[in-house]
């Protein structure tokens, strides 16, 4: 049987910075680029949904060096994401997911996720459920921000207590940006045990069910620990 993996896609195209201006964001290419290759690559079956089935736009930064990309990278992922081209233009929509379809749930970053996901009630109750259902659930960078709208009784965070990583606030002061408010600070306030690593080094925690990535450099290591947590999966369920 196919492993069926859902990848869940910011489709912010603007991140209002703390003086009120405009900037540009959307997914991070070799986040999207990486862990898509490797997951098909391994035989997955990789769909993508946005919020209201919106077609996401990636961010410009994760496609120039000035964004840190070197430039064989930059053509790498452009001619990936252009092999995408049709399930990305073509989401469907996060509100219509059940969450007993899908093995796993990925959530790649760019800042994007911190202007819808974060918000995404239909998101929140998807996650909750697929956690209740032992479903891997995987955001990677801001990916994490994703995790922000799963409430359970009382309006308490469904993840508080548990282990992860996501794009640290070290690595945020570094980008340069003034954000009105960073992932890890905000995880840390809702209870969870966030672990930071080095900044812009590959990190991994899992914890149960939930895998998540620091940040782009940890793209393939992430991907390939998802790939053995749902081969774990399928292979306890018989």
């Amino acid at each position: 049987m196919t492993t069926k993996i859902l990848m869940m896609v910011s489709a912010a195209d603007s991140l209002t910075l703390s003086d009120g201006t405009a900037h540009p964001t959307g997914y991070w290419a070799e986040e999207v680029a990486v862990t898509h290759d490797l997951l098909t690559g391994a035989g997955a079956e990789v769909r993508i949904a946005t919020p209201a089935g919106a077609v996401p736009t990636v961010d410009p930064a994760s496609l120039d060096p000035r964004g840190g990309v070197d430039e064989e990278d930059v053509r790498r992922y452009r001619a990936y994401l252009d092999s995408m081209g049709p399930s990305l233009a073509a989401p469907l929509r996060i509100a219509d997911i059940a969450a007993a379809d899908y093995a796993a749930y990925v959530l790649p970053g760019g800042h994007g996720p911190m202007v819808d996901l974060a918000f995404d009630g239909d998101l929140g109750r998807l996650l909750v459920e697929a956690d209740r259902l032992g479903k891997i659930i995987a955001p990677l960078c801001h990916g994490v921000a994703g995790l922000i709208p799963a409430r359970v009784e009382h309006d308490a965070f469904a993840f508080a207590g548990r282990r992860m990583t996501g794009f640290t606030d070290a690595e945020e002061r570094e980008t340069g940006l003034d954000l009105t408010w960073l992932v890890e600070s905000r995880l840390r306030q809702l209870g969870a045990a966030f672990e930071a690593g080095e900044p812009w080094t590959s990190k991994v925690v899992v914890d149960g069910n939930l895998i998540s990535g620091q940040n782009p450099q940890s793209s393939a290591d992430f991907a390939h620990e998802v790939l053995r947590a749902v081969r774990d999966a399928a292979a306890a369920s018989g």
